[in-house]
């Protein structure tokens, strides 16, 4: 099974006419997404790879039902584009856009969340469900080499990462359910939380893997939501960036999300939560594979 998105899932692409649409379109349609429609202001009428394009998020969902939009949309318009989206009621709004202002991001959050629509980013790289469908970058062109079925989920604050940790699990065999890029910027809609949540009801997945960061209180939370039981499901986790808290001057990070401030979003304090809660942590990148290899097998024998 997966979260959020499959084979099924019909797709609106906002953003369709410009550059990273043309560019993606073909990558998420070849996987198999059904993409059922895009929006381009002033572009409504036209068709892009075969899909007729609207003028308005209204428009398309006149002419279709849509469970999901990917914003392929620059950050100073992503805040009118995702209104757009949660105003029409589509449950499930991916913003790719990095650096996304602030303030812009804490509405979409905030009128995503009286209208109970999910909002995965700002800075979200994409999802991909393996051999079903994928929105965003997720894979680039060659999505098989990176992914396969399997009982993994993963979820990451880094688009990159989070890929790589695919890789990996492929490559040893190891099939993944979905996999979710959160996003690094310091306000972004899903956490590891709401993630987590959605893999501890899907049967198909029975594993869980985080990558995380160093700022924010993001994995602290997780460990929290793990400890009092809301994921029973085993955890491997990794949080790189602790060389961040020995520095005598603050280092120049990549991500809004990454600032650590008076011991909160310490890397080293994420890794002793959730080891208290139970996860495993992996102190290295090669630690990954068989920590959810010993991990699945005791799963396994529960």
């Amino acid at each position: 099974m997966s979260i959020l998105l499959d084979k099924n899932t019909r797709v609106l692409v906002q953003g369709a006419t410009g550059g990273e649409a043309r560019r993606l379109i073909p990558t998420m349609v070849d996987y198999g997404t059904k993409v059922v429609a895009g929006v381009s202001l002033g572009h409504g009428g036209e068709e892009i790879f075969g899909i007729p394009v609207y003028g308005s998020v209204a428009d398309s969902l006149r002419n279709h039902e849509i469970d999901l939009s990917v914003l392929f949309v620059p950050a100073r318009f992503s805040r009118d584009a995702a209104l757009e989206a949660i105003d029409g009621g589509i449950p499930v709004i991916n913003v790719v856009a990095e650096g996304v202002p602030h303030h812009d991001a804490c509405e979409i959050i905030a009128r995503a969340n009286k209208a109970d629509v999910m909002i995965v980013g700002p800075n979200s790289q994409g999802m991909l469900s393996p051999g079903q469908a994928k929105v965003g970058g997720t894979g680039g062109e060659v999505p098989d080499l990176m992914f396969q079925p399997g009982p993994v989920g993963i979820v990451s604050r880094s688009g990159g990462m989070g890929a790589e940790i695919s890789l990996a699990l492929t490559r040893a065999g190891i099939g993944q359910s979905t996999y979710i890029a959160i996003g690094g910027d310091l306000i972004i809609g899903a956490t590891f939380v709401e993630i987590l949540a959605l893999f501890e009801a899907d049967g198909e997945t029975k594993c869980a893997v985080m990558f995380g960061e160093p700022g924010t209180a993001r994995e602290e939370q997780a460990a929290e939501f793990i400890a009092s039981g809301g994921f029973s499901k085993p955890v491997v986790a990794m949080i790189p960036g602790e060389f961040l808290e020995n520095r005598d001057a603050p280092a120049p990070t990549s991500h809004t999300g990454a600032l650590i401030e008076r011991g909160i979003g310490a890397p080293s304090e994420k890794k002793r939560l959730l080891r208290a809660a139970g996860a495993l942590i992996a102190e290295k990148f090669s630690d990954i594979v068989p920590l959810v290899r010993e991990a699945l097998e005791n799963s396994a024998s529960d």
